[in-house]
């Protein structure tokens, strides 16, 4: 039996707001001699913690957040006389800074190392032969300094010699295309190989980044884009064999919940190329940046308006956010889209922007590219779901029309013609979730194609991986597609890439499978990195639905490059507008002018 006893002096108003964690964290600091007041700010803490903030403002206009009450002056002052609670200048369980943000020591720590380090990296650059790195880049970029590759070609320039380097941009403005480039670079003005490491936070996005760099190789290689017979060995030494996980990269021990790669057994990658880096939370970046040897060079990659990492904190966003300003030369915007439709672009700048007149003025002005659609009860969505699902059977998505030629060909066509058409729904759960909505969709297709309601599998079901299986190269949010072989025999199909870097498809038995879902719906968070011809973005009817937000707007409109439909009442689109994600911590200061750690921030 525990010798502690939960005392009852707690805010039992917040039940309903806390979660378990965040009231064992209150009854822990009661335990162990914190005050009452202490106990509730603690789970406050906690509850925004488990929010994504890395820490909890208590005075200025952040104050307040997630139902907080504001406290006394008298109250913050007791609160920093806590022995619980300390500076940040030696561990205590809670951290009360200068700013009066209260965090717990875990984020605390991971901050100050996260800034020191990328400080460091900053002030470590090389010196460079600017003239071999000017004609490099001119022959890289085969001579065009037009306007629209310019913020490109300072990037694969801005690269060299430097330990850290930070490229971010919506989707279509050709990230991997330049990330490409500035690895080529680095291994042509290097008189020795440098060997490379590409990996990304999810395994659908490291696999998109190896395909993406295999398919630029190709295009560099031959063609009327290809480069000289001098570029073939930076050429053959740009690593596009794998891509793990950072999990797996960093060696993630699930069982001791530690990473094996760090300052004392660090990667032997000379370059490594995070993308999707909006996903990385502050533990992982942290991770990373102690598993690098101090002479390796940092390349994260992603959109900084994107959705941010599902745990605390909001590493690439506030990184831009501190660098931007400054005009670094560690950081580049790319602005000039190559894929979208002009429309479109226009729209998704709008959201980006959070400016509303500019939206309804980008949708009046494209109504060929641009629809909203509002959709706010059950009977309305059942209707535009069931013309999304008509339209989507008549698109060959089941192989019915296939050519006989080879199977594989057949169904790499038919997951094109999949992928050119995604319902992207801001909620999984509900009635406005995902998995209602892919629900509804597949009765419409069992209805529209005459397949039994007890049938699991038929030609033209999509399915989402949900669960990395490395023995099978699927990863988390990998889409499948059943199709019939000739003799009526089921079997799922994954694009893929072969080894001459040329697309493909590949089968599994449905049986084989390692856990998935319905993809005939997925939600926002499950799109990012993705693109299609057509998106349509699902929105909840009540504007009061915590999880809108700009961020999560712009993720899902800017999946689409040539049509988009938005299925939202105007309160509710007005209001993800309105509501830009602001995670409250202490990264951005910290990479504008906070102090060097002392020894106590090695990972512990």
């Amino acid at each position: 039996m525990s010798s502690y006893r939960f005392r009852r002096d707690l805010d039992d108003s917040a039940a309903e707001v806390w979660r378990p964690l965040d009231r064992a964290l209150a009854h822990w600091v009661r335990a162990h001699g914190g005050s009452a007041e202490l106990a509730a700010v603690a789970a406050w803490a906690s509850l925004a913690d488990g929010l994504g903030d890395a820490a909890l403002p208590l005075r200025g206009e952040d104050a307040g957040r997630h139902g907080m009450a504001r406290l006394s002056d008298a109250a913050l002052a007791a609160l920093r006389q806590q022995p619980l609670v300390g500076d940040g200048s030696r561990r205590t369980p809670f951290v009360l800074d200068a700013d009066d943000r209260f965090a717990l020591w875990r984020n605390h720590a991971d901050e100050t190392a996260i800034a020191a380090c990328l400080r460091q990296r900053r002030s470590a650059a090389d010196p460079v032969d600017g003239a071999a790195v000017k004609a490099a880049v001119d022959a890289l970029f085969g001579g065009d300094r037009t306007r629209r590759v310019q913020a490109q070609r300072m990037a694969v320039a801005g690269v060299a010699g430097r330990r850290l380097f930070v490229l971010t941009g919506g989707p279509g403005t050709g990230k991997t295309t330049t990330v490409l480039r500035m690895l080529l670079l680095l291994q042509r003005v290097q008189p020795q190989r440098l060997l490379i490491q590409v990996a990304a936070p999810t395994g659908k996005a490291a696999q998109r980044l190896l395909q993406s760099l295999r398919q630029g190789k190709m295009q560099l290689s031959q063609g009327e884009h290809a480069l000289g017979e001098e570029w073939s060995a930076a050429l053959a030494g740009i690593a596009d064999a794998e891509a793990p996980t950072l999990h797996r990269l960093l060696g993630y021990d699930p069982r001791r919940n530690v990473f094996t790669r760090n300052r004392r057994r660090p990667l032997a990658a000379d370059i490594v190329v995070v993308d999707e880096a909006s996903m990385v939370d502050l533990a992982l970046l942290r991770a990373l940046l102690d598993a690098l040897r101090p002479q390796a060079r940092l390349i994260l990659v992603g959109d900084a308006d994107q959705l941010t990492s599902v745990a605390a904190g909001s590493t690439l966003m506030d990184l831009v956010a501190a660098l931007e300003p400054q005009r670094a030369a560690e950081l580049v915007r790319l602005q000039h889209s190559f894929r979208a439709e002009r429309e479109l672009v226009r729209v998704n700048e709008a959201v980006r922007s959070g400016d509303a007149a500019e939206l309804d003025a980008a949708l009046a002005a494209a109504p060929q590219r641009a629809l909203l659609r509002p959709v706010g009860d059950a009977a309305v969505l059942a209707a535009a779901l069931q013309q999304w699902a008509l339209q989507l059977a008549g698109s060959g998505i089941a192989g019915d029309d296939a050519d006989a030629g080879d199977a594989a060909s057949a169904a790499l066509a038919a997951l094109r013609r999949l992928s050119q058409r995604q319902l992207l729904c801001a909620l999984r759960e509900d009635a406005f979730g995902a998995l209602a909505a892919n629900a509804a969709i597949e009765a419409q297709l069992r209805r529209h194609w005459q397949v039994a309601a007890e049938a699991l599998w038929y030609p033209g079901r999509a399915v989402m991986i949900t669960r990395n299986d490395y023995a099978l190269r699927l990863f988390n949010g990998d889409i499948g597609l059943c199709l019939a072989d000739a003799d009526g025999s089921l079997r799922v199909w994954f694009e893929t890439v072969d080894a001459a870097g040329q697309a493909t498809a590949r089968w599994l038995a449905p049986d084989r499978l390692p856990l998935h879902e319905g993809a005939f719906a997925v939600t926002v968070h499950k799109s990012q990195g993705s693109e299609y011809a057509e998106a349509a973005v699902l929105l909840p009817p009540d504007p009061e639905q915590r999880i809108l937000s700009r961020q999560l707007l712009y993720t899902g409109v800017s999946r689409a490059k040539q049509r988009l439909q938005i299925w939202a009442l105007p309160s509710v689109l007005a209001a993800a507008l309105a509501r830009p994600i602001r995670r409250a911590g202490g990264l951005a200061a910290k990479l504008r002018d906070g102090p060097a750690p002392p020894d106590q921030f090695e990972l512990f």
